[in-house]
């Protein structure tokens, strides 16, 4: 496990401002941008990442919740953008904890099948989306950890929290997987 351990980073900050291969946009199923982390990744880098989601969206009609889809980064640091569609929380009946560790596995996998090395995560659904923060941190991490324990692809994935409550609870997760007090 330390070969993951080192692999995983939690930080507090601003996904447009990571340099990593890859940035994860927590979309939703239009792909044409909305308030949040998605408004804020669609006016950072510019209208050539909307320009792209609405090729996709002509060809395929959007993104399916759980699912992911590339486009350029247009003006961000990073070279890709990586839209998925997180669960809305409806008290956990619904399919939600599945969907939302496959957004965290579609992510990683079209990562992979475009040679990045470096992938950066918001903290999928757990705003205006409802999810319980402490069950998506749960998610997030073994979702994560799993993929990584099982491909050699990745090199570096940050999870890129926004928020206090959102950095805290990634890091005790992480913390508790890998049996360490402090990082």
């Amino acid at each position: 496990m330390s070969s993951v351990q080192n692999k995983i980073e939690v930080v507090r900050g601003d996904i447009t401002k990571m340099a990593t291969d890859c940035i994860v946009n927590a979309a939703n199923s239009s792909l044409l941008g909305g308030g949040g982390v998605d408004g804020a990744i669609h006016r950072a880098g510019g209208p050539a990442i909307l320009e792209d989601c609405r090729k996709i969206v002509a060809k395929q009609g959007g993104c399916k919740v759980g699912e992911a889809v590339i486009t350029t980064a247009g003006n961000l640091p990073s070279k890709f953008v990586i839209h998925t569609v997180g669960p809305v929380w409806n008290g956990g009946q619904k399919n939600e904890k599945k969907n939302l560790a496959d957004c965290y596995r579609n992510s990683l996998e079209l990562a992979v099948d475009n040679l990045c090395k470096t992938i950066a995560f918001p903290n999928i659904s757990t705003g205006i989306y409802h999810f319980p923060k402490d069950q998506a941190a749960k998610i997030a991490v073994a979702s994560t950890t799993e993929f990584l324990s099982n491909s050699d692809k990745i090199d570096k994935v940050v999870f890129v929290c926004f928020d206090e409550d959102n950095f805290l609870l990634i890091k005790a997760e992480l913390n508790i997987l890998f049996l360490q007090s402090d990082w």
